[in-house]
């Protein structure tokens, strides 16, 4: 019996001491929090025209954050995908013409203006630079192509059958030309997709006939079948003459085998300026080269340059390394994020100090009410956490709507103003935590502030 009474006393002891002293305290904070949060909604609620006004300034703030990030990396995505179509192991080569020579030219009607890249610098770079394995020549001309009375003004680019996987320039439909039909001068071409828009619209344009005019002899056989047509795409440029073998917006271009181009044009173009003809003699308008490890692309561009400086006299080239200005665009990016991101950050900056200005008129309004409850017992934490949390919600709240706001925006702008746009998924959380924190740090002065009053002082206030 004994011992069944003392397991029965073990059992009630067990069931009646109550919870322990740290579940007690743990479950007393998180009503005395509760309660806090109800009454800082009950103040906010009671003047809620001003709190939302006062909340603005913290949505626009984290909207333009938001949406000037998005609309800073939709630019920076764009310039960066137009480097790497260029190829990030390929080293670009282009005649330009010299300044001298311009000036020669322009006194001259007749003069013959011989400058640029040849195949001897194409030779000369294969045997004497290692980890050179590709080597891709082309020339430009400008002409007109005509589908019977459809007429595009484009540019006719000579180039070899692997310029599509050397560029990253996908065909879209048929196909890019042979070796055969290069080394057989095959009347053949591919379209770009903006020229093919043009030249057939409401046909298929794989399998038509084009004609090109103007350039080449009236003896010539100028018709070309369309064999192929390339995916639409861009193409980054320094801007400058078709003779310096530029070639901006490849949309309008028209590919064909550079034998054929050859066979036709010549070495000598002439180009009609004003007060007479300009003859030129321009072999290869531009080559790109492509290394074996893009580790090496720097090494061997310089090398590239030394050989090309000893070889010409004049400075009749120019060199496009699309590693370094891919690089370039990485840093500019980053660069144009932060001045981005700083100016949006003023914004909310200026609602914070909104925050600042209504707690401390709140703080004034309610002296009274906080000497009420430090009299009965409230302590100087309670009173800074109270006003703490109603300015934490306020700022919070206008994160909230700024995020959904600065979510949408880019969207339209993307509808309505052409513009790539990318939201990145630490953009919204990075906008949110510094309203959360505007909320801290802006409202900290007023809570201190309200907690270091002097409770009688705060009684026979009226």
């Amino acid at each position: 019996m004994p011992s069944n009474r003392t397991h029965t006393d073990s059992l009630y002891t067990s069931r009646w001491q109550g919870p322990s002293r740290s579940s007690r305290w743990g479950g007393l904070g998180l009503s005395r929090l509760g309660r806090t949060v109800r009454l800082g909604i009950k103040s906010l609620w009671q003047h809620r025209l001003r709190s939302m006004l006062t909340v603005l300034g913290i949505v626009f703030g984290v909207c333009s954050v938001i949406a000037m990030l998005a609309i800073g990396e939709g630019a920076s995505y764009e310039a960066q995908e137009l480097i790497k179509s260029l190829g990030s192991q390929n080293i670009i080569l282009q005649s330009v013409k010299p300044p001298e020579e311009e000036k020669a030219s322009q006194q001259s009607d007749q003069y013959v203006l011989s400058y640029g890249l040849t195949y001897a610098d194409i030779r000369a770079i294969q045997a004497t630079i290692p980890g050179v394995v590709v080597v891709v020549p082309g020339r430009i001309i400008q002409d007109y192509v005509w589908n019977i009375t459809r007429r595009v003004d484009s540019k006719i680019v000579g180039t070899v059958p692997w310029y599509p996987q050397m560029r990253n320039h996908r065909v879209a439909q048929g196909r890019f030309f042979s070796e055969a039909e290069m080394e057989d001068q095959s009347n053949v071409c591919v379209l770009g997709a903006d020229a093919a828009d043009k030249l057939f619209p409401l046909e298929p344009a794989v399998g038509g006939t084009v004609r090109v005019g103007g350039g080449m002899p009236a003896s010539g056989n100028t018709y070309f079948h369309v064999i192929g047509i390339m995916e639409s795409q861009s193409q980054v440029a320094e801007g400058g003459d078709l003779a310096d073998g530029t070639l901006v917006g490849v949309g309008n271009c028209i590919y064909v085998p550079l034998e054929t181009l050859k066979r036709y044009y010549g070495d000598i173009l002439i180009k009609v300026r004003t007060g007479g003809e300009e003859y030129l003699k321009v072999i290869l308008h531009e080559v790109t080269v492509k290394v074996d490890r893009r580790e090496e692309v720097v090494h061997v561009s310089e090398a590239i340059k030394a050989l090309l400086d000893h070889k010409h006299k004049k400075v009749d080239y120019r060199m496009i390394v699309p590693l370094e200005q891919l690089r370039q665009a990485e840093e500019t990016k980053r660069l144009f994020n932060i001045v981005l991101g700083s100016i949006a950050a003023i914004s909310l900056l200026v609602g914070g100090i909104g925050i600042m200005n209504i707690m401390l008129a709140s703080v004034t309004e309610r002296t009274r009410e906080i000497g009420i409850r430090r009299a009965l017992g409230a302590k100087r934490r309670d009173i800074v956490v109270q006003f703490l949390i109603e300015t934490v919600m306020l700022s919070g709240a206008g994160g909230v709507l700024g995020v959904a706001l600065g979510m949408s925006i880019p969207h339209f702008v993307t509808v309505f103003a052409d513009m790539k746009t990318i939201v990145t998924i630490w953009s919204p959380m990075v906008a949110f935590t510094l309203s959360a924190m505007v909320g801290v740090v802006f409202g900290l002065y007023p809570a201190l502030r309200a907690a270091n009053m002097d409770p009688v002082e705060a009684l026979r206030h009226e």
